[in-house]
């Protein structure tokens, strides 16, 4: 099998962290993937029959990662990574990405991500941050 690749935009706040652990809470309030009545963390760290459902399979969104972590950091396994400044002024000239610059540039986005990557940036609207993007790919 192969990793299915995925994108969805989420809260915008000012701690990306905090921003990425609230679009996590917010996709295991919809659905909580038979992983009933735990949050995030704690299903990542106590639950090896989650990270065996997420290594094995996954869900195509933001709970596929156990945490973000710094863009400098590169891809790592089952991270969220931010974007550099290169990255995002790749496609989007001015450093403030939209998301119609973003929708248009989703292909070559997903074309570097691997199996078990995410990655994300913040999206503007009218020149303020508005949303998050995140995109990524399945373990498998």
């Amino acid at each position: 099998m192969g990793g299915k690749e995925w994108t969805e935009t989420g809260p915008y706040q000012v701690d990306l962290a905090a921003a990425f652990r609230q679009a996590q809470s917010q996709e295991l309030a919809k659905d909580d993937h038979g992983f009933p009545g735990r949050g995030i963390v704690e299903l990542w760290e106590e639950d090896e029959r989650w990270r065996e459902y997420i290594l094995t399979g996954g869900t195509c969104t933001v709970l596929d990662f156990y945490e973000l972590i710094d863009a400098d950091e590169g891809d790592q396994y089952a991270m969220m990574r931010p974007l550099t400044e290169d990255e995002i002024c790749s496609w989007a000239p001015d450093g403030r990405p939209t998301r119609d610059q973003w929708d248009a540039a989703t292909r070559q986005l997903l074309d570097p991500i691997g199996r078990g990557i995410g990655r994300c940036t913040v999206l503007y609207w009218d020149g303020e941050p508005a949303e998050i993007a995140y995109w990524g790919c399945t373990a498998d």
